[in-house]
């Protein structure tokens, strides 16, 4: 019997985020138990090799301004950078990578095993141990045998897709949360025995390609940036912990990806064999993720369409194997074989690992708060797929937010909720208990209605200072860099602004924005205007500064009116959205209320007025009664505890 401070189940990218942030905050030695099933596949690329993108590189940016690991590991790692969606607006900037998925593993590794706070222990769980309504700690199986018995207050569970894992290719069904790893039931019956509600999900992968069997060389070349952007910070001057260094960014070498895409003759084939897909012959039930379709679920949606773009991403600098992006699937080899085989390139291609479809359980979120913290089990906290979410990104968000907050419930301290107008990743939160998925959930920049404020440029600005008061930096080097570092941008942006605004600059040619003499503050709203130019004209007047600050800067000076009317509506709404509902309230019996919004109500339980207001099925004239009722049954019970 073992006992800890915090436990954390699986590693993951929830997992490994959880304890990375718990081992910040407690700061103690073997403080953070990290138990997962194989030590060696801590921090891996199940799907994927690629972290970032739209929406989802701004959640990267945000767990690295809060100290977490993704973004550190991403760039020691990355073989491909490519900041998206640059023809528009910064505020939908999008920083992805591709990484080399044999290296971002054990780069997490690396960083984990640096943290004396963190014991990685390896088991299988076969009963969480609850006593009264609150979490006790976990049994486990060791891969010798061993029964251990770990204790704990607190308990992180990061399941991914192993809870009851069924893998499907064609016809054939396997056992299991990814290829070649066991699937894990008994944690799915330790839930329902407490009472939690579940559902059932399914994600898939596309079949991965021999490089060495593909026309590599007649594809068409997509290429990265010239200059790449990191995700983390700490990144621009280089970084080590003991294992793992970046002195330089990038750091190992950069590569292209190729481009083609499939033929009619596959789309022919697709549907002569729809009744062998499981998606279609009702082998599978579950409902998959809508904005990354499965190749045949792309042929039947879209019949109109003679083909479909694929990208052959390499997986490593040292690997053979190819990511075919684009063609997500659980057709049977021999449909798979055909599909590969009519793409331009890949005539000769042999598939090395066949895609497959994974259906496993999740917990209707309904059931968490908005720090993943269980309402039915105290100081037992979910975090990642288990709560309907779908991606790396969306899953380290929630281990950060969890891990954070579970040291804070160990410790007696308050607990810490981001709201929507902070951070992508308090939308996350807030859309997970507002909501019941229907589908694995996915962030998208349309998700966030304070998306001008919440930019991928200026997260450490946002959230940064909030890191450092909530303990989340730690007393390690990387937090003590991070702060120095912080302090340097934060008085370089200072001293930007007040240059900008001082400084006169002569309109004319095509990046001077129009004719006319502007401050550089006012000039950055003219399109032609833009943060090279910014740069161009600072240095000419005797300001240089770093471009990452230069492009924060711009996006400030361009949004500056919009952003103001943002400010000014949070504001106006503020104390409604942060005024709380009783725990006590009991809305199946406020019969005043419409039947929709009552069970709405109840089953949601929402933390507060701005969450209530989200609700499928709450109108304002809900909220407007709702706030009558509650008023008046607190009068009520007062009364009656006076009495």
């Amino acid at each position: 019997m073992e006992r800890f401070r915090v436990i954390v189940i699986g590693a993951g990218h929830a997992g490994v985020e959880a304890a990375w942030a718990a081992a910040n905050r407690l700061g103690a030695p073997d403080s953070v138990c990290l138990l997962t099933l194989r030590a060696d596949t801590i921090g891996a690329m199940s799907c994927n090799p690629a972290i970032g993108g739209l929406a989802k590189g701004q959640l990267v940016r945000e767990i690295d301004a809060l100290g977490g690991l993704m973004g550190l590991a991403a760039d020691a790692t990355g073989i491909q950078f490519k900041m998206l969606n640059t023809s528009k607006g910064p505020a939908v900037h999008g920083p992805r990578c591709q990484s080399d998925n044999q290296r971002y593993p054990k780069a997490v590794q690396s960083l984990l095993k640096a943290r004396c706070e963190i014991r990685i222990v390896e088991g299988a769980v076969e009963e969480l141990l609850v006593s009264d309504g609150r979490v006790g700690g976990v049994r486990a199986r060791t891969p010798d045998g061993r029964v251990l018995t770990l204790v704990s207050d607190t308990v992180v569970l990061t399941t991914g897709t192993f809870m009851r894992g069924l893998m499907h290719t064609g016809e054939a069904k396997t056992s299991g949360g990814r290829h070649g790893e066991a699937a894990a039931s008994s944690i799915s019956d330790s839930l329902l025995e407490l009472g939690f509600e579940l559902g059932r999900l399914k994600t898939g992968t596309p079949p991965r390609l021999d490089r060495r069997t593909i026309d590599w060389d007649n594809l068409p070349e997509q290429w990265g940036d010239a200059e790449p952007t990191p995700f983390s910070d700490l990144s621009h001057g280089g970084w080590a912990v003991p294992g793992l260094a970046c002195e330089r960014f990038p750091v190992i070498e950069q590569v292209a990806c190729r481009q083609t895409q499939t033929h009619p003759d596959a789309h022919a084939f697709i549907r002569a064999n729809l009744h062998r897909a499981p998606m279609f012959s009702g082998q599978i039930h579950s409902v998959g993720p809508r904005y990354c379709p499965s190749i045949e679920d792309k042929v039947v949606r879209f019949a109109e369409r003679e083909s479909h773009g694929v990208f052959l991403e390499p997986e490593g600098l040292d690997s053979d194997w190819v990511y075919c992006n684009g063609i997500a699937t659980s057709l049977p080899r021999d449909v798979q074989d055909a599909i590969v085989r009519t793409m331009p390139g890949c005539e000769k291609a042999v598939i090395l690992r066949y895609g497959y479809a994974v259906e496993y359980d999740t917990v209707l979120p309904h059931q968490i708060e908005a720090t993943g913290h269980t309402r039915r089990v105290r100081g037992l906290f979910f975090a990642g797929q288990i709560n309907g979410t779908s991606g790396y990104e969306e899953a380290a968000a929630q281990g950060l937010v969890a891990g954070l907050n579970a040291a804070l419930y160990v410790q007696g301290e308050a607990r810490f909720v981001l709201g929507r107008d902070e951070a992508y990743i308090g939308v996350l939160m807030d859309d997970l208990v507002t909501k019941t998925p229907t589908e694995p959930y996915r962030m998208f920049t349309s998700r966030a209605e304070h998306r001008l404020l919440l930019r991928a440029d200026n997260a450490a600005d946002r959230l940064t200072p909030l890191a450092e008061r909530l303990g989340l930096l730690g007393s390690h080097g990387l937090g003590t860099e991070r702060l120095a570092r912080f302090k340097d941008r934060s008085e370089a942006l200072a001293r930007g602004r007040a240059f900008m605004q001082r400084t006169r600059h002569a309109g004319g040619g095509s990046a001077g924005g129009g004719s006319g003499e502007k401050t550089l503050w006012d000039r950055c709203r003219v399109a032609a205007f833009g943060p090279e130019a910014l740069a161009e004209a600072m240095r000419a007047s005797g300001e240089a500064l770093a471009m990452p600050v230069v492009r924060t800067l711009h996006a400030e000076a361009r949004y500056e009116p919009y952003v103001e009317r943002e400010r000014v509506e949070i504001r106006r709404r503020s104390e409604h959205e942060a005024r709380r509902l009783p725990d006590w309230a009991d809305y199946a019996a406020m019969a005043d209320l419409r039947a929709e919004a009552r069970q709405a109500l109840a089953r949601f339980r929402p933390e507060t007025f701005g969450q209530a207001s989200r609700l499928e099925g709450i109108t304002p004239a809900d909220l407007t009664l709702l706030r009558v009722l509650v008023e008046r049954a607190g009068r009520e019970r007062a009364a009656d505890r006076s009495g």
